[in-house]
């Protein structure tokens, strides 16, 4: 018998997060697909980020349901996030390299956590990545202070790649970027998606990213989803915040030019 493929990746349902007295996150629900990109956005200090290291269990809920892959985070303690931690992978926001570790090295260590592979075989293992993510074997031997952010950001991918994941999170991927690093970005994030059919949950503030990237894109307001849909139906959306965020001075790129 196969096992059933789940139609979403990732589901939260009446999700509570707090601090002390401060609710960070209340009575959030959201789902998202399988094979999709899905982009985050909100305020800054508006719970993304608290959201998305909840689904991996680095913050723990006060309460709501979290199912990743089919499997509930959480539900017997810490070894069942551990056993759908293999399903995924993840880039923090500044990449979170170990300083003291070779390019070649970060990106095993995933590996070397994980499974019991010989060196020569995280070797190919950890070319491979490097390669797919558009760096050279030689870069391996790189020191992170070595890198561009750019390539932080790669070897960073690199690594959340490392086991071969389903599902892919991304803490802000562009931030600190050029706007020409930031677009190459963009554009590996989607030939990779597209490539190994992963489902990749970003957390942005790039308008380029969230237009140009993602399938669907939910905002983050107060604590709960208040919308989510296509950007043609974000642009749509009454809710204050969003109309805000989207029809602001900055968003003008997202507008369609008059002819």
């Amino acid at each position: 018998m196969h096992e059933e493929v789940p139609q979403f990746a990732i589901r939260v349902k009446d999700l509570v997060v707090g601090f002390g007295r401060q609710i960070v996150i209340d009575r959030l629900s959201l789902d998202v697909r399988r094979g999709e990109i899905l982009g985050l956005v909100g305020a800054s200090g508006g719970g993304k980020t608290v959201l998305m290291r909840t689904i991996i269990g680095l913050v723990p809920p006060r309460s709501g349901e979290i199912e990743v892959m089919g499997a509930e985070i959480g539900q017997d303690g810490e070894r069942s996030t551990r056993r759908a931690a293999e399903k995924w992978g993840i880039l923090f926001q500044q990449g979170a390299l170990f300083s003291s570790l070779t390019v070649r090295q970060n990106v095993q260590f995933p590996l070397r956590e994980n499974l019991e592979l010989s060196q020569t075989l995280m070797d190919e293992i950890a070319t491979a990545k490097l390669e797919m993510v558009g760096l050279r074997p030689e870069d391996g031997d790189k020191f992170p202070a070595e890198l561009s952010g750019g390539m932080t950001k790669r070897v960073a991918l690199a690594r959340a790649l490392a086991l071969d994941p389903a599902i892919v999170f991304l803490d802000e991927p562009t931030s600190g970027l050029d706007p020409i690093a930031a677009g190459d970005f963009d554009a590996l994030i989607k030939t990779l998606q597209k490539t190994l059919g992963l489902t990749v949950f970003m957390v942005t503030h790039d308008l380029a990213s969230l237009n140009i990237v993602c399938d669907r894109v939910a905002a983050l307001a107060d604590g709960k989803i208040v919308a989510i849909g296509t950007m043609h139906e974000l642009l749509q959306s009454a809710h204050p915040w969003v109309r805000a965020y989207f029809h602001g001075k900055r968003s003008e790129m997202l507008q369609p030019k008059a002819s």
